[in-house]
Parts: structure tokens; C-alpha cells; sequence
């Protein structure tokens, strides 16, 4: 575990290294029902590496190879979607792993994004190299990693991204894990029955999403460990605590849900939105713009009559308890239910975007519901449990500065889990 979470810090810049002179063109190889994007050598990857100042000469790292697979999934409102995902495997492994013991996979997903060119698929195809959470997932922690683009990004971005929507990012997530399956026994790819789900932000809520998917529908499909990262599972909370609030610190963030919440429950956007926000949210959110360039389009004010939520839907929410609002994120809440599966909530407490609090709620309500194996762990505090010469004993990370450290916990979970049952 520690080889892993020593890497915190220094890993953070490789979540975009797809650039540089150890880039190798994909093979020619035969692909049955995906395309080959990346095939980045262990040689490679640790030189890259090593370069960076990120691992010294004793350390283990395996190389990269990506598929892009398409798929087919489910909206919200019940309609099939073409989409897509990356599949991304650990090459160069002892030959018993890879032709006995099989790969756990870890279904990884992707926190919240605006642009297209974000996805991980569109990333992959377009820079050639590894990217993302993936590196400390399948590069040094050996995991193969699945990444549903999403509904609304990738081969569906014509369609608008269920943003925050339990239904719609649980089905692109259990979909893309059954594709990959059967792309694993056409390729000769060798798995598992290992399934890890982790994902941070949106990718949090994602991955909370598909564990209850899978824990009560008959989905055919058993989780080993879930850890879902930063998530905002107590969603009306959430809700109740940013429509009180006199400013947004992110407006594209709650843009974004109120543009989603009323496109999947059939309403006027600018029943919710006000003008003249509410008529540029479907370019804003087309695909083009990365949110720091969306932000600049919208107002801090969280209502009034130039705040971003339309004053009379506000009130409404708060005294009407019938509000399609309300009752819309009232049921996609995730945090009132009970699983079986062992549930880590990995989260920084100094989270200024999605509290730690929401992960705490989350636990205590989870264990009253008689969910036995709930826990949260806290980013700052097993850092520091680490290696506490490195680290401060007052460190706190913000929502963005916890990403990279948070996956870095959460392999190093996985992984010990993985030595113990499978043996590697």
C-alpha cells in the first residue's frame, strides 16, 4: 500500500502526459468489437516516469494498451443510446496473471465534465498516450480499467448528459462492464471474477449509483469493494444547502443539474433557470466548452432576479413539497439505502465543493439502515498515517486537489484486497 500512496503528489501532472517521444503507434492487431487507441510499452510508461521524478529504478510498472468499445445503454427516459467507453489493460505482467490468475478489474468513473474533448475515449483517440486516473489504476496498480464516456459524451454526445442522474449513469456503467466482458473472451483477454468500482465527483455519485443497480436488480453481475470518491450521494441535501446560499462557487455545476433535472423530467429549462442563462444553457453544454469557459456565461448569484435559479421556482421549492424538483432529488438520492457489499467512502475533508459531510451522513445512515461494512476514509489522514515525515499534520485538500491522491488511496485498497484473494 505505501508504494502506491508515496506516488500521491508526484503522479498528479501524469493525468495528462499524453504527449512526449515515448509514444508508440497502436499495432495492427486484430481487434473484434472495439478499436485499439493506445499501446504504451512498461518500457515506455517507466521511462516516462522515471523522467518525471515519480518513481525510482526498483519500482514496478506495467504498460498501457486502451480500447475504445462501443455499446449500447439506456437514458432516462427509457430510449436506447449508442455509446462508448475505454478499456484500458496492464501489459507486461508475469504470464501466470495474464493467463491463469486473470485481471481484476476496477470500473472507474470519470468525475464531471463539459467538453467532449474531455471524455476518455476522445482523449485516448486524440492524444495517442495514457491518461487520467487510469495511470495509477492500470500502470502502477495492474487493475484493467473500465470508463464508460457517459451518456452525452464520446459516440452519444449528440444527446444531452443526464448530469447527476442516478438511472441514466448507473445503466452506462453496468452496460459498459458487460460489454467488456464479452470483448475480454473475444479478444483473449483474461479476467477475473473481481469487480471494484470506484469514481470521483459525479464519477462518486456514478459508481454509488451502480452498486445499487447491482445489488437489487438482477444484473448478473457481484462487486467485491466499492469506493466511491467525493460523491454528492445525500443529493437533496446538497440541493437544500446550494438554494440557500447567496452565491455558487461553480455555476456551471448547478447549471448543469438544473438543465439536466428538467430535460429528464420534461420541463421548461427556464421554469428553473432564469433568463437569460436559461436560453444558453443547451450551446453552453453542447460538447465545445470546457467549464472555464462556461462559467464566465452565467452569474454567481444563486437567485433573485439576476441570479442563475428563477426566484419563484425557489420559493416553491422550499414550501411545496410537491415541487418536480424536490421530488426529482429526492429520489435520486443515494446515501438512504442499505448494501451488502463492503463500501469505502474515500473523501478529503477539506472538500470545498462536496462536503465531507455528505460522506458522513452517508455512513451514518447506511449503518442505521443495518449496512454492516461502511466506512469512510479520510484522504488527509491516511496520507499522513503514511508517511508522516512528508506530510503536514494540518493537510487539507480542496475538491480539486484531492482527485489525485484520493485514486491513489483507493488503488492501494484495492490492491491489498486483490493480494489477499487472488494472490498478486
Amino acid at each position: 500500500m505505501h508504494n502506491i500512496l508515496k506516488l500521491t503528489v508526484v503522479v498528479t501532472p501524469l493525468l495528462f502526459m499524453g504527449c512526449g517521444s515515448n509514444l508508440s503507434t497502436p499495432t495492427t492487431q486484430s481487434v473484434k468489437g472495439g478499436e485499439l487507441l493506445v499501446d504504451f510499452s512498461a518500457n515506455a510508461m517507466k521511462s516516462t516516469l522515471l523522467s518525471k521524478g515519480v518513481i525510482d529504478e526498483n519500482r514496478t510498472v506495467y504498460g498501457y494498451k486502451a480500447y475504445k468499445i462501443p455499446y449500447t445503454t439506456t437514458d432516462e427516459e427509457g430510449d436506447e443510446v449508442k455509446a462508448s467507453g475505454l478499456f484500458v489493460i496492464p501489459t507486461g505482467l508475469p504470464s501466470i496473471v495474464t493467463t491463469k490468475l486473470g485481471l481484476s478489474m476496477v470500473s472507474d468513473d470519470h468525475g464531471t465534465i463539459f467538453a467532449n474533448a474531455e471524455a476518455p475515449t476522445v482523449i485516448a483517440d486524440s492524444s495517442g498516450g495514457p491518461d487520467g486516473s487510469s495511470i495509477i489504476l492500470t500502470s502502477l496498480g495492474g487493475f484493467a480499467t473500465l470508463q464508460p464516456d457517459y451518456i452525452g459524451f464520446g459516440d452519444s454526445n449528440s444527446h444531452y448528459h443526464p448530469f447527476i442522474l442516478k438511472d441514466s449513469l448507473a445503466n452506462a456503467t453496468v452496460d459498459f462492464i458487460k460489454q467488456v466482458k464479452i470483448f475480454a473472451v473475444d479478444n483473449n483477454i483474461t479476467l477475473n471474477s473481481q469487480l471494484f468500482l470506484t469514481g470521483y465527483s459525479e464519477g462518486g455519485y456514478a459508481a454509488m449509483a451502480t452498486l445499487k443497480k447491482i445489488e437489487e436488480e438482477q444484473t448478473g453481475l457481484t462487486v467485491t469493494m466499492a469506493a466511491p470518491m467525493a460523491g454528492p450521494y445525500a443529493l437533496k441535501t446538497m440541493a437544500d444547502v446550494v438554494l440557500s446560499q447567496p452565491k455558487l462557487s461553480v455555476p456551471s455545476f448547478m447549471a448543469n443539474v438544473g438543465y439536466a433535472y428538467a430535460k429528464a423530467n420534461a420541463q421548461e429549462v427556464n421554469s428553473i433557470i432564469n433568463e437569460p442563462y436559461a436560453s444558453k444553457l443547451s450551446t453552453l453544454f453542447n460538447g465545445d466548452l470546457e467549464r472555464t469557459k462556461i462559467d464566465p456565461h452565467l452569474t454567481t448569484d444563486t437567485t433573485g432576479k439576476s441570479g442563475l435559479f428563477e426566484p419563484t421556482f425557489v420559493n416553491d421549492y422550499f414550501t411545496n413539497d410537491s415541487n418536480w424538483f424536490k421530488v426529482a432529488t429526492t429520489n435520486n438520492n443515494l446515501h438512504n439505502w442499505s448494501p451488502q457489499t463492503p463500501v469505502r467512502l474515500v473523501h478529503c475533508q477539506g472538500d470545498n465543493v462536496i462536503p465531507y459531510a455528505i460522506s458522513q451522513l452517508t455512513e451514518g445512515t447506511m449503518k442505521a439502515l443495518g449496512a454492516s461494512s461502511v466506512a469512510i476514509v479520510p484522504v488527509e489522514q491516511t496520507l499522513i498515517a503514511t508517511n508522516p515525515t512528508k506530510y503536514p499534520a494540518d493537510l487539507n485538500l480542496t475538491h480539486g486537489a484531492c482527485g489525485s491522491p484520493a485514486y491513489s488511496v483507493t488503488t492501494a485498497m484495492f490492491a491489498t484486497v486483490r493480494k489477499q484473494t487472488i494472490g498478486y
